[in-house]
């Protein structure tokens, strides 16, 4: 029981403390003349750079990931498939190496595509956000 009056109780006094939305417009109205947006310094706009390129890498190391998934998911199921219908030991590895190397082309293609699909949303964004910036001047 004392800790849920002991939350309550501090529920209180963070409501209390947050700024109320009326009072933030009455301090720029009165005269602050802070912008809306402020302006990205160049150490921010670095920072933000160097965020979003590690961001880019971390999703090419994991779009690398792709072609050896799929080649091996399906050299699995293959691998099953033939054990079951009791292929021999040469044509089960012939099959095997051609099914390996075909889906690790089709696994690269995939990612390719992915590649050229996601800068091609960059670029769309990077459009907009020209845009953006060129209205208010």
């Amino acid at each position: 029981m004392d800790w849920e009056e002991k939350d309550n109780d501090e529920t209180e006094v963070t409501e209390q403390a947050e700024p109320v939305e009326g009072e933030e417009l009455e301090n720029t109205a009165e005269g602050e003349g802070e912008p809306e947006e402020e302006i990205e310094t160049a150490a921010q706009r670095e920072a933000r750079e160097k965020r979003e390129e590690e961001e880019r890498q971390a999703k090419a190391r994991k779009r690398r990931l792709i072609p050896p998934f799929v080649m091996l998911l399906a050299g699995a199921i293959i691998s099953i498939t033939m054990r079951i219908l009791h292929y021999e030991l040469m044509t089960m590895l012939v099959v095997l190496l051609c099914v390996l190397l075909g889906f690790y082309f089709v696994g690269r293609i995939l990612q390719i595509m992915l590649d050229k699909f996601e800068l091609q949303i960059e670029e769309a964004h990077m459009e907009e956000g020209e845009v953006i910036e060129k209205e208010p001047s």
